[in-house]
């Protein structure tokens, strides 16, 4: 793996490991394929009431991220109001960020419904910020193959 696989790899686990309230994260390329996903409930407790959802699987939530962000970028386009640069949906038992990297790639993370929202974007804001240059092609080439050999 290259070292900025790598270093997305440790970007993406500290993400979660960082910021109270993380479920799930997920890195989706603009054709809608998972490009990388952290799951922090592996070794870690979770909490009783924890929500049920695409947590245990990240290609549930790389659709979901995917199919949102396409919704989103077609509203903007039909409402002539720019670029989508975050939606959030709050609902009972969850949440759900979606933020734009770069070139159409996405990244999703699904959080407790009690998490501190500015908190999430924040820490999405700055992953967005140091990931963005360094997801090229050939780098989400790379992740998408670590991706499907992991299957």
């Amino acid at each position: 793996m290259s070292s900025e696989a790598r270093n997305l790899h440790w970007l993406l686990t500290n993400l979660v490991e960082e910021v109270p309230g993380i479920l799930s994260v997920a890195v989706v390329s603009s054709d809608g394929l998972l490009l990388l996903s952290s799951d922090p409930g592996q070794g870690a407790e979770r909490p009783a009431k924890a929500p049920k959802g695409p947590r245990g699987s990240s290609a549930d939530l790389a659709t979901i991220v995917s199919g949102l962000g396409s919704l989103t970028v077609g509203a903007a386009k039909l409402m002539d109001s720019g670029a989508v640069k975050q939606t959030m949906v709050a609902m009972e038992e969850g949440s759900l960020f979606v933020m734009a990297i770069s070139d159409g790639s996405l990244l999703g993370v699904h959080a407790t419904p009690d998490c501190d929202m500015s908190v999430v974007a924040y820490h999405m804001a700055l992953f967005v910020g140091r990931a963005g240059h360094v997801l090229t092609p050939e780098l989400r080439g790379e992740l998408r193959q670590s991706m499907e050999s992991a299957r």
